[in-house]
């Protein structure tokens, strides 16, 4: 059925018609052609009164809309706002079967409707570009995420509000180097998804780098490091009962091993006494190699043999749990089964919060909380430490990025400011150059 504002409708073949439109002023012609294999309709105007070369476009427009639809193309733009938030949805099924976090999406999330939908607005993800890109940094430095954010005009998109303390105006705080970064690389991971789903051009993704983040470096630095060792051993000894010191030793060996593997924390949670295996390589040295899985899939993690020691303290704190616990147990059943965890509470199940509180507590024992630059230290501060102290005695980014389970990408990132100060061509390949860094 022919809409009333179509006139001077021409035929030129099925499924394509030129036509003028009665409520507009100009005499500018439109093209219309329904895409194959589908009931749709695309209708572009081509911006010329001339019917000759009207014509020639709309046969231009038809053969265009094949060629994507054979290359299984999106023939509609979709706009940066529907693929972040489809983006999203793939995100939070990877949560739902343990790929990422749950709060690493909600983190994702975050990201996408407080900041990036409200800096993008109804812009078409074809037509993001590098400007977009670089520009993010001085606007989000400008905008704090809006108090009330209105319902995408997008049929089933909604936009999540952020809640309000009171209703006073607060004075504009703009947001910290670090968040922007994390924010920014969002925006590239979608911009990434949008060119695998080949909603745009793998040449449209962002390249530019992001920018410095003056507050990024959490880790310790050498002096502070060992500064913490120190602390540690005296803040052990304070325990004031049994339970207590049973924490603090664990806290202090989860924290060595942490420093000296650079694991993540779901990796670290997920561990198990099975996943351990010893090696040796061909001049006779130890080495410790641990199946660990968290954030994508499994991988091969390589320590030096410092960290079998605290592993070995580990079970043997294990085992003054038990017999806390059950004196009379028999010792055929004393230690850890492989399935067990190996970070665990005093009463022998997994340890979900990885002893959150006793390293904070043990932080600001140590008065090393906060960082020179003012960030509050968490148990991630000890993977940033590794990564910078292997950058910092010249490990391959390559080989580090294994090590980490990360991309060279992401370690250039986040560690570009570490300057090597060697050149290791290697990491633990025969530990010859590993310096353990505890002890």
């Amino acid at each position: 059925m022919q809409q009333p504002f179509l006139t001077d409708v021409q035929n030129l073949k099925p499924g394509l018609i030129i036509f003028r439109r009665s409520d507009v002023q100009h005499r500018n012609w439109y093209g219309r052609v329904k895409v194959p294999k589908s009931r749709q309709y695309k209708t572009v105007s081509l911006k010329t009164p001339d019917i000759n070369l009207a014509k020639e476009m709309a046969y231009d427009l038809d053969a265009e809309i094949r060629i994507l639809v054979k290359r299984q193309i999106p023939v509609f733009d979709k706009s940066f706002a529907e693929v972040a938030l489809e983006y999203s949805s793939v995100q939070e099924r990877k949560a739902k079967i343990k790929q990422i976090t749950l709060n690493r999406w909600k983190t994702i999330d975050g990201h996408i409707r407080l900041h990036l939908i409200p800096y993008m607005g109804n812009m078409q993800i074809t037509s993001v570009n590098e400007d977009k890109w670089t520009e993010y940094p001085f606007w989000r430095k400008e905008n704090n995420a809006p108090k009330e954010l209105k319902k995408s005009n997008q049929k089933g998109l909604k936009l999540r509000p952020k809640k309000v303390k009171n209703e006073q105006e607060e004075e504009h705080i703009p947001c910290k180097d670090g968040t922007i970064v994390a924010e920014m690389m969002t925006f590239r991971a979608i911009m990434r998804y949008a060119a695998r789903k080949q909603y745009i051009r793998e040449s449209m993704v962002p390249k530019g780098d992001l920018p410095e983040d003056s507050a990024r470096r959490e880790a310790f630095t050498a002096p502070e490091y060992r500064a913490l060792h120190t602390k540690a051993r005296e803040w052990i000894k304070e325990s004031n009962n049994p339970v207590t010191e049973w924490y603090r030793k664990m806290t202090y060996n989860f924290m060595l091993i942490m420093a000296n593997t650079g694991m993540r924390n779901s990796e670290a949670r997920n561990l198990r006494w099975r996943d351990i295996d010893m090696r040796k390589t061909k001049d006779g040295r130890s080495f410790v190699v641990m199946n660990v899985r968290g954030k994508k899939k499994y991988r091969e993690l390589i320590a030096a043999s410092n960290v079998a020691t605290y592993l070995e303290r580990i079970r043997e704190l294990f085992i003054e749990s038990q017999l806390r616990r059950n004196p009379e147990i028999k010792k055929e059943v004393l230690g850890p089964k492989p399935d067990d965890a190996i970070f665990t509470t005093a009463e022998g199940k997994a340890s979900s919060s990885l002893y959150d509180s006793p390293v904070a507590d043990l932080l600001e024992f140590s008065g090393l909380l906060v960082s020179s630059n003012g960030s509050r230290r968490s148990t991630y501060c000890f993977r940033h430490t590794y990564a910078t102290f292997r950058l910092s005695e010249g490990v391959d980014v390559y080989f580090l990025a294994k090590q980490m389970g990360t991309s060279v990408q992401m370690i250039e990132d986040y560690y570009g400011h570490v300057t090597p100060a060697k050149n290791a061509e290697r990491i633990l390949q025969g530990i010859p150059e590993w310096e353990p860094l505890a002890e």
